[in-house]
């Protein structure tokens, strides 16, 4: 099993561990639902050294990222961060990212945890057909980089005290090299998987240390608290943000998910399934990835059926759980066409039971 940087801390500060995707990761401190607590009101961090870190480098690095990605990175400026996905070239989907705009030349690709052999493999596979070579063109940095997101209502206040650069207005999707707690070249983003604001921070594995100190120090007048896997998925689904493995996977289509907004259909972008996704762009879609709340008493968990009200199989829950701030059983699920409206009757299976629940509309927390 493999460990982060910042594992001593999380053992030192009595983390309950677990196995996350080849890595031993703190689930939870405290507990749930006092962690996400402390992200929604406050500041927690969150030890996300597990993603992947893959570079793109070369004349070709933008060609081949707008060949490999859903959305359009000749958008992108310096400083400018983009959520996107990689079509796997059957309909489905190879993983959600994030892409970095470092220069022209050079782009940034964070990737989930448990597919960075995956998109490796896939990166490096379709970058051969353009002439792009593993170990020099394409980069994986994912063993060498740690990374930690800070995020609450107060993370970039805290983390302000640690850079002479100005961050607390920094907008959503944006990122800034800067010099961090003493370590030159840090990169300082503010994409967010919480809802609650915040930032990135991605630094070597030798400045690890000197990092989560210091975050830690600027962040103890506002309470700062460590924050596990399990606060971060209930923060991330009362957001309505899709999960990889969950809300989307090989077999999913960024139509039926909801992400048509990042499957941009443009003349001077070729991508793999783009003519797949028009198709279901322009004509439809049987099924849709759609928010739901419960009525009835119950927790909705991934795989349950969804049936209607005579008892007809209309879908599956892909994620579920009890809103920790909205104090109600929510969840996500795929929902055949004719149950897409708001506030539409659909029942959740629970142990042999139909439990009354609705369709609404995300995000659940707003």
């Amino acid at each position: 099993m493999k460990h982060t940087a910042f594992t001593q801390f999380h053992e030192a500060l009595g983390a309950k561990m677990v196995e996350f995707a080849g890595y031993s990761m703190p689930v939870q401190y405290e507990g749930v639902i006092a962690e996400h607590e402390t992200v929604r009101k406050g500041v927690g961090v969150f030890d996300v050294s597990h993603m992947g870190e893959i570079w793109v480098k070369g004349p070709k690095a933008l060609d081949f990222v707008q060949r490999i990605t859903s959305n359009d990175a000749s958008v992108l400026v310096d400083g400018k961060v983009q959520y996107s996905c990689f079509p796997n070239g059957k309909g489905g989907i190879v993983d959600d990212l994030l892409v970095y705009h470092i220069n022209a030349e050079s782009y940034l690709l964070v990737v989930n945890a448990s597919n960075i052999d995956k998109d490796w493999q896939w990166i490096v596979s379709n970058g051969e057909k353009m002439g792009l070579k593993a170990g020099k063109e394409l980069i994986n940095a994912s063993d060498e980089t740690a990374q930690l997101a800070v995020q609450g209502p107060l993370a970039l206040k805290a983390m302000q005290k640690l850079t002479g650069e100005p961050i607390e207005d920094m907008p959503f999707y944006t990122y800034k090299m800067l010099k961090f707690a003493g370590v030159e070249n840090v990169l300082f983003s503010t994409t967010g998987y919480t809802g609650a604001g915040g930032c990135e921070i991605y630094v070597r594995n030798e400045d690890a240390a000197t990092i989560w100190k210091a975050v830690f120090e600027a962040g103890e007048e506002f309470g700062i608290k460590s924050i596990g896997l399990g606060a971060r998925d209930t923060l991330r689904l009362e957001m309505g943000y899709c999960l990889y493995g969950n809300d989307i996977n090989d077999t999913t289509s960024p139509i039926e998910a909801g992400l048509g907004w990042i499957t941009k259909f443009v003349d001077h972008k070729d991508f793999i399934d783009k003519e797949v996704f028009l198709k279901q762009k322009e004509e439809g879609v049987s099924r849709r990835l759609k928010g739901f709340e419960m009525i009835d008493r119950g927790i909705p968990r991934q795989h349950y059926e969804i049936v209607n009200e005579s008892g007809e199989r209309i879908g599956e829950v892909t994620s579920g759980t009890m809103s920790p701030s909205l104090k109600k059983a929510i969840g996500m699920g795929y929902l055949n066409k004719g149950y897409w409206p708001v506030d539409t009757e659909i029942f959740i299976k629970v142990r042999n039971k139909s439990l009354k629940a609705k369709v609404v509309k995300l995000p659940f927390y707003k």
